[in-house]
């Protein structure tokens, strides 16, 4: 419980930051990145002596080092091809590392999942508030029709090109995919 504590701390204090400044600053996510490997690898180290259980330490967050480190890896290189490909942030991409590394490559695959799923939700409904509903049905149809008639894809105007340049904040949405995954929420609503 104490690793879930400080992991929805770190990620709150990121999504604060994020929202304010568009910025996740690095002492956040390094010093999360750390603390979940040294949490982790504490605890093995706390098994191995024969001082603690493993049942003990899992109902306070601890998933091993190995799945920490591994669960860091994967979710940092699929967020770093997100980074070179889809030009998302470099702090989203140590954020969602840092929470792979709390929470493993199972639940962290998870958080990342639904980190895009609510960060895209919300992307949608900034989009639709700023451009509006209509005019946006208007534009997807114009293009469809244009690239049907003649198959080829109709070039955006500048102006309608920064329209749809919506900032995504990842962070508050890894916040809430935390709260999903370790609290279960998708359980409670079955």
């Amino acid at each position: 419980m104490w690793a879930t504590i400080l992991l929805l701390a770190l990620t709150a204090v990121a999504s604060w930051t994020d929202i304010a400044r568009h910025k996740i600053h690095n002492w956040t996510t390094y010093s999360g990145i750390l603390a979940a490997l040294v949490l982790n690898g504490l605890g093995d180290l706390l098994v191995w002596r024969g001082f603690a259980s493993e049942e003990r330490l899992q109902q306070l967050g601890w998933i091993s080092l190995g799945p920490s480190l591994f669960g860091f890896l994967l979710c940092g290189f699929l967020m770093l091809l997100c980074f070179v490909f889809f030009q998302i942030g470099g702090g989203d991409v140590k954020l969602i590392a840092m929470l792979g590394a709390f929470l493993g490559p199972r639940e962290g695959l998870e958080a990342l999942l639904w980190t895009f799923v609510l960060g895209g939700c919300v992307g949608i409904i900034l989009l639709i508030w700023r451009v509006g509903a209509w005019r946006l049905i208007v534009r997807v149809f114009r293009q469809i029709v244009w690239s049907l008639r003649i198959f080829h894809w109709s070039p955006l105007s500048e102006e309608e090109r920064a329209q749809l340049q919506t900032p995504l904040f990842l962070a508050p949405s890894a916040l809430a995919a935390v709260v999903i995954v370790r609290f279960g929420v998708m359980e409670w609503l079955r």
